[in-house]
């Protein structure tokens, strides 16, 4: 990585306030050239904290964007970090309505031109799509990085209709320890008290309202009459890291069901590891080609420029440059030359691949679908086969929204393998390289109305070993669609096709394709309340995959990107320790009870920011299930926050827990708030309540 301390223009910064049509005042920093002459704007907005939790992410970025001639601003949503209001819910339309009026009032400042560019990773590029979505005259490109377009199906609730567990509860978990955190007196003064206890006032634990909506209904879709109560430095969200904790009347969905009104400039960008790539194939497919282009790399849940596993990194902020200029200055520059969709293909590597370097080469392709990619049919053979997985697998599953740790990637797969039906295609002669989404069509019988089926693409080794390269998954009675529950007919056969997740992989000759069926994939998928499994015919069942034509083409050649560079980080310090550091994940077998245990630390610990602040997270993630019991599953969260400021004599104090458990009939929520301010403790709540199951 190049630190960058030499830019073309000088830069300064200051933190604003940003009125809202109804008076509220959004906490907001700008960093800009000193140059005296109007620049586009750069935002990025989104439900966290700019003066600790993202702070050193965004001094690598801002003041680079800065320094190349554009006023970049971090704004915190309402009724979070120092902006004044109550938080909405995840999907609340005051959210995107008070984004809407932040770039109106960005592009009436005297120092901006009028044009304005949104960014953003995970949330924050989901919300910027969002906004796009609702075309604000000022706003004429977007850069959305691992960002969602489906609240439903392409985020971390639901996935092929079955619930998330490591998903939705950690999501909710995460969202409920960031939405209780107070301003901060150094910025919000005197009345950030006052301004706390409004907030925990108005807080609801998200899942309860994810949970009511188990059908792809009009929560999810965003239509009108549809109400509910509803991470960090780098900007990841769920899996130990969280958007907001409280829900409101009007909902916006997702790009899905708008991608049409997008007037915006796109530049839509995912990694291999993130579970929201396929957002990058969609907007590609469906917005003109005049004003949308995909890059998809080997990353995981990060920015590309991140120097974490998997790489290789590239210099993205300069990449984007090139967008910006383009769309927001009218620079004529090749951007738009670019192929249609760039895409990394992974060469065959041993598991889990978590290397800053890895195999692989870059391809680009004019369109998408791509005329260089064919559908080809692998048809399934054997005799029908019973399967029915014990329930822990899954456990070999990673992390269900990698960040660049050592313990994020899923380990080799035999084990998992073994608890699953296999199916295996040679590899003869030349590689077979796929791009794309793999499809699974499966005749299967069940004995209970309830069911689901985990269907994994592995690379299997001369030596064994067996890499994943994709998966997907069908809950059983969303065979129909997710917007319906439809019971199986027991006894009866059926056929079901469902997509895996986008992969870009190449099988070399002597390896082995290997399609692994499951009835469980515990604890990303929570278990129907049957184990029964299902029968398998393999006659009629088939694997599709997207085989991309493996000759050179022309926008294959010329791919290249530039060396990573940001700007000087703030110097944020981390205190030694003589803790023993906890494992990333952890899994304990209970020999004895038949009970398997899965703990993830995401590894948060305390940083000291250069302005006095102490910032310290603590989580912990377990998820229980018994070898034989789908309704045995217990998944709980405990999170422990302090933000101290010793010469304010300024001391807050939060600890957060979060369970979900379920039986036959019912999911159960339990959840639990406890807010000091020095030894006293302000608040103190625990919320509980048990939710139909209805489909998942």
């Amino acid at each position: 990585m190049r630190i960058r301390t030499d830019l073309p223009y000088e830069t300064a910064h200051e933190d604003l306030r940003i009125p809202l049509p109804d008076g509220t005042r959004l906490h907001a920093r700008l960093w800009r050239p000193v140059s005296g002459e109007p620049v586009p704007a750069l935002l990025e907005y989104l439900p966290d904290r700019l003066t600790d939790r993202t702070a050193p992410r965004d001094s690598r970025r801002h003041p680079w964007y800065a320094g190349h001639g554009y006023a970049s601003v971090r704004v915190d949503a309402r009724g979070h970090g120092n902006s004044e209001g109550l938080p909405g819910g995840p999907y609340d339309e005051r959210e995107l309505a008070d984004g809407v009026a932040v770039v109106e009032w960005l592009a009436a400042r005297p120092w901006c031109t009028g044009r304005v560019g949104m960014f953003g990773i995970g949330r924050g590029g989901g919300d910027a799509l969002r906004i796009a979505a609702r075309a604000p005259g000022p706003l004429k490109a977007v850069v959305a990085v691992c960002a969602p377009d489906d609240r439903y199906d392409n985020n971390v609730h639901y996935l092929g209709g079955s619930v998330l567990a490591t998903g939705t509860h950690a999501r909710s978990a995460a969202a409920l320890a960031l939405v209780v955190r107070p301003p901060d007196p150094l910025h919000a003064g005197e009345g950030w008290r006052e301004q706390w206890l409004e907030r925990l006032e108005a807080v609801e634990p998200p899942v309860r309202t994810w949970l009511a909506h188990q059908l792809r209904d009009d929560y999810w879709r965003g239509d009108d009459g549809c109400d509910g109560d509803g991470r960090g430095d780098d900007g990841c969200d769920g899996d130990g890291r969280g958007d907001d904790g409280r829900g409101d009347d009007g909902r916006s969905g997702g790009v899905r069901e708008d991608r049409s009104a997008i007037r915006a400039a796109v530049l839509a960008v995912g990694g291999r590891h993130d579970p929201y790539r396929d957002t990058v194939l969609r907007l590609v497919e469906q917005l003109p080609a005049d004003r949308v282009r995909g890059l998809i790399g080997p990353w995981s849940h990060q920015y590309p420029d991140r120097d974490l596993p998997s790489g290789p990194a590239i210099g993205f902020l300069q990449e984007t440059l090139r967008w910006w200029d383009r769309h927001l200055k009218d620079a004529d520059n090749d951007v738009m030359d670019e192929p249609l969709l760039r895409s990394w293909i992974s060469a065959s590597h041993r598991p889990p691949a978590a290397c800053p370097d890895p195999p692989g080469r870059w391809v680009g392709d004019p369109a998408w679908p791509s005329p260089y990619v064919t559908p080809v049919a692998y048809a399934l053979a054997g005799d029908p086969v019973l399967v029915r997985s014990p329930q822990r697998t899954g456990l070999d599953a990673g992390r269900f929204l990698p960040r660049g740790e050592d313990a994020d990637l899923p380990p080799d797969q035999r084990e998992e393998d073994a608890r699953s039906a296999s199916f295996e295609f040679p590899v003869a002669g030349a590689p077979v390289e796929i791009l794309g989404r793999p499809r699974v069509t499966l005749r299967l019988r069940a004995e209970a109305p309830r069911g689901q089926v985990a269907a994994r693409l592995c690379d299997v080794a001369p030596d064994g070993s067996s890499t994943l390269v994709t998966r997907g998954v069908l809950n059983l009675s969303a065979r129909r669609g997710p917007d319906r529950a439809v019971p199986w007919p027991p006894g009866e056969s059926e056929e079901v096709t469902f997509e895996l997740a986008g992969a870009g992989y190449a099988f070399p000759p002597g390896h082995r394709i290997r399609l692994a069926v499951s009835s469980a994939y515990w604890p990303w998928i929570w278990p129907q309340p049957d184990a029964g499994g299902f029968t398998l015919d393999p006659a009629g069942s088939r694997l599709e995959l997207p085989v991309r034509d493996a000759a050179a083409h022309p926008e294959d050649a010329g791919i290249r990107f530039e060396e990573p560079e940001q700007s000087e980080p703030v110097q944020v310090t981390v205190p030694a320790t003589l803790d023993e550091p906890r494992p990333e994940r952890l899994v304990v077998r209970d020999v004895a009870a038949g009970t398997w245990r899965l703990e993830a630390d995401p590894h948060l610990g305390t940083r000291v920011h250069p302005d006095g602040l102490e910032f310290t997270e603590d989580a912990v993630e377990t998820y229980t299930i018994q070898e034989d019991d789908p309704l045995s599953a217990h998944a709980r969260a405990d999170w422990t926050v302090r933000l101290h400021r010793p010469e304010l004599a300024w001391d807050v104090r939060i600890t957060t827990r979060s369970e979900l458990s379920c039986d036959a009939a019912d999911f159960v929520t339990a959840d639990e708030v406890v807010c000091r301010d020095g030894d006293e403790v302000v608040f103190h709540r625990t919320w509980e309540r048990r939710i139909p199951r209805t489909a998942g």
